[in-house]
C-alpha cells in the first residue's frame, strides 16, 4: 500500500519549506541572489544543505520561490493602492507612488526583482511578475476609459509602457553601486510623468507611504 502521509507530516513539511523559503528571502534583501547559497540558506534557516534540496532539487528553484513570493507582495500593494474608491487619476498617481517608494525603501531586494542578472527560472517568473503589474494597471485605466475619466486608448499597451517606463526609470537610482539621489523627486517625476502618459493630467501626488 502506498504511503499516504498525515496532515501532521504534511503541515511540518510545509512549514519547514516557507521557513527555508523566508531565510533566502531575507538573505536576498540584504545581498542579492549572490548571498542566497544553499549553505547559507540552510545556516539561516537551522537545517542541513540536504533539507534544503528536499524541497528545492536546485539553487534555481529556490530562487524562483523567493521571486513569486517577494513579487506577489509588491504587486498586491499596488493592487491595494489601485483599489481605493477616488478618481481614476488619483488611483493611477497613488499606484506609481506606492511602486516607487516600496522600491526605493527596499533597494537590494528591489534590484534583485527588478534588474539583478539570475538564473532562468527566475527570469521566466520576471516575466510574470511585470505582466501581473501590467495586468493591474490596465484594469485601473480600462475603468477609466469607460467611466470618461481618461482618454480613450488600449489600456494593456499604456500598462505596458507605463510599467516598463517606471522599472527602467529605478534601474539605475537602486543599482547597489548608485550613489545617492534626491528619492522625493524621483518619485514625484514618475508620478507626473505617468499621468502625462496617460491622463489630461500632470501634478497630483497623494503620498500613499506605502506599507
Amino acid at each position: 500500500m502506498p504511503y499516504r502521509p498525515t496532515e501532521r507530516t504534511e503541515a511540518r513539511r510545509a512549514h519547514t519549506r516557507a521557513r527555508i523559503s523566508a531565510a533566502a528571502l531575507a538573505l536576498v534583501a540584504d545581498g542579492g541572489y549572490q548571498a542566497a547559497a544553499i549553505s547559507s540558506v540552510a545556516r539561516a534557516a537551522g537545517v542541513g544543505a540536504g533539507t534544503v534540496y528536499r524541497h528545492f532539487p536546485s539553487k534555481g528553484d529556490l530562487l524562483a520561490e523567493v521571486f513569486r513570493v517577494a513579487s506577489q507582495r509588491e504587486v498586491d500593494a499596488v493592487a491595494a493602492a489601485v483599489a481605493v474608491p477616488a478618481p481614476a487619476a488619483k488611483r493611477l498617481a497613488a499606484a506609481v507612488e506606492t511602486f516607487a517608494r516600496r522600491a526605493l525603501r527596499g533597494r537590494r531586494l528591489a534590484w534583485a526583482l527588478l534588474a539583478e542578472p539570475v538564473d532562468p527560472a527566475v527570469e521566466a517568473e520576471r516575466l510574470i511578475f511585470r505582466r501581473a503589474y501590467r495586468d493591474v494597471f490596465a484594469g485601473l485605466l480600462q475603468e477609466g476609459v469607460v467611466s470618461g475619466e481618461l482618454p480613450d486608448q488600449d489600456a494593456e499597451l499604456t500598462a505596458a509602457a507605463l510599467v516598463g517606463a517606471i522599472g527602467e526609470a529605478l534601474v539605475g537610482p537602486l543599482s547597489p553601486t548608485a550613489a545617492g539621489g534626491d528619492s522625493e523627486r524621483l518619485v514625484r517625476d514618475l508620478v507626473t510623468f505617468c499621468l502625462r502618459s496617460a491622463t489630461d493630467e500632470e501634478a497630483i501626488h497623494v503620498h500613499a507611504h506605502a506599507a
